[in-house]
């Protein structure tokens, strides 16, 4: 769906949307003129606001529940709202804070995607997911080789992005630990940085050329690889961390119980849910912070709900999404600030391995 156009409104009109908009977001109920009139210093009577709320329903950015009932916004209204009449916001200091225990911890990177999806329900009171790189993308940062006997060999692979792959495979070769150590020396030397779909399709490569012969770590190394190391990379091979889904329950959107099934068994099957993610945030390459707005959806099972989300980049690489995933009603301005931040966060982490 396009844009909404600032001119399509004037001035007194803007105002009444935002406050129909910032009230209902509030309160999860229908608008009524009253309700405006005494909010207002201008005393703008509640005929006048009527009036203006009923050019704005003609005009596709309100709708009436009900006759008596007063207004709610439509998807149109909430996408003119946040193209151009949010307010800019930045996290107070003790939200900052709170975000930064959550996420950077002492003991390892190994579940800083999950506390990553927790920090963002938590921040926002929606569901919070990460979409982590695909295996094929992990930017390679350790690798170490564990010899366990028994032609066993414990690999242990760091990645950038801070997921830890433990795998164990079998080989018919006899390694020394020493080897392993090397192997390893020479594997992080070559490859550190890369990822790891560009190092299966080099050692592919070198398989077939004669100067592998010669080199008896790199020979180590794709012996290794040919069993079973990094054989099953493909660049459809992502995780998926969600958080939140509980927090649906005590919105007034979800108290239809037929509702909350249809989201959580949506929630329960990860190929579905991967599927329905990457289409709700897939942009042009180079698009930040993305806000997909209700019947912006493309699948007809997410048009109740609203999609903010940014992709997570690295040296030019994406190494996946971060986002929100509530109710068409739910505070942009806050959604987009925890996103915004959460992302330069991850740099952060990045950037410190």
């Amino acid at each position: 769906m396009p844009s909404a156009k600032a001119h399509e409104l004037n001035d007194r009109e803007k105002e009444i949307l935002k406050s129909v908009i910032k009230s209902y977001i509030s309160s999860g109920k229908p608008v009524g003129s009253r309700v405006l009139s005494k909010k207002r210093k201008d005393n703008l009577s509640p005929a006048t606001i009527r009036n203006i709320m009923s050019d704005l329903e003609e005009a596709g950015y309100l709708e009436q529940p009900h006759t008596s009932a007063g207004r709610v916004p439509t998807d149109k209204g909430y996408r003119f709202y946040v193209d151009n009449l949010l307010d800019s916001t930045k996290l107070n200091r003790s939200d900052q804070e709170s975000i930064n225990q959550s996420i950077f911890k002492t003991d390892s990177h190994d579940g800083v995607m999950e506390r990553i999806s927790q920090t963002i329900s938590m921040a926002t009171n929606n569901i919070g997911f990460v979409i982590s790189p695909s295996l094929g993308h992990n930017l390679l940062k350790h690798i170490e080789f564990i010899h366990l006997g028994e032609c066993k060999i414990l690999v242990i692979i760091v990645s950038k992005s801070g997921l830890v792959q433990n795998r164990v495979i079998r080989v018919e070769e006899q390694f020394t630990q020493r080897e392993l150590d090397q192997t390893a020396g020479f594997v992080k030397e070559n490859y550190s940085g890369c990822g790891l779909l560009y190092i299966r399709n080099d050692v592919v490569q070198k398989m077939g050329e004669e100067k592998a012969l010669y080199d008896k770590l790199l020979k180590n190394f794709i012996l290794l690889c040919s069993r079973g190391l990094i054989d099953e990379v493909s660049e459809e091979d992502v995780d998926i961390y969600v958080d939140g889904a509980s927090n649906l329950i005590s919105k007034p959107e979800f108290t239809d119980s037929m509702r909350m099934r249809s989201i959580f068994k949506t929630f329960e099957k990860k190929g579905k849910l991967v599927k329905i993610l990457n289409e709700c945030i897939y942009g042009k390459p180079g698009e930040g912070l993305r806000i997909i707005i209700g019947s912006e959806n493309s699948i007809p099972g997410m048009r109740d709900y609203s999609l903010i989300s940014s992709p997570l980049t690295h040296l030019d690489h994406n190494l996946g999404s971060v986002g929100i995933l509530g109710p068409t009603r739910m505070e942009y301005a806050r959604a987009i600030t925890v996103v915004d931040y959460i992302t330069k966060l991850y740099g952060q982490i990045l950037n410190a391995n």
